[in-house]
């Protein structure tokens, strides 16, 4: 029942997703919607992490497995792709050296928020 229960709330949140991605006139995916809406949820601690964290861990431990299809269907249409591999090569190249860049910033500035927070916080106790 514990997994119901913290699946359900991993479901709700990408429903909510889906819906702002609906409302919206942004173009941007509701996965991301989603994703945002849980670290905010997280965060603020409406959701706490030991709600969700053992069915998190296990989707992650599946998620490899929701790869196959795109791999297969990636594999099944190389005579399409075949006259574009070196763009199709470059511009994987650039969305990960993108995606790994803006991912180091964003946990660097986590990173030092909370310090600074630990910090303020060290100091009213100690003043």
């Amino acid at each position: 029942m514990k997994y119901i229960f913290q699946f359900g709330i991993i479901a709700a949140v990408s429903l909510i997703g889906e819906l702002l991605y609906v409302i919206l006139p942004l173009p941007v995916p509701a996965s991301v919607y989603g994703l945002v809406l849980m670290f905010v949820l997280l965060c603020t601690g409406i959701i706490k992490l030991k709600w969700i964290e053992e069915t998190a861990d296990y989707l992650l431990m599946i998620m490899p497995l929701l790869f196959v299809e795109p791999s297969v269907k990636l594999m099944t249409s190389f005579g399409i792709i075949q006259g574009r591999i070196l763009p199709l090569f470059l511009m994987c190249i650039v969305s990960w050296a993108v995606v790994m860049i803006i991912t180091g910033s964003v946990a660097q500035f986590v990173i030092r928020m909370r310090k600074k927070k630990e910090k303020r916080t060290e100091e009213k106790t100690n003043g």
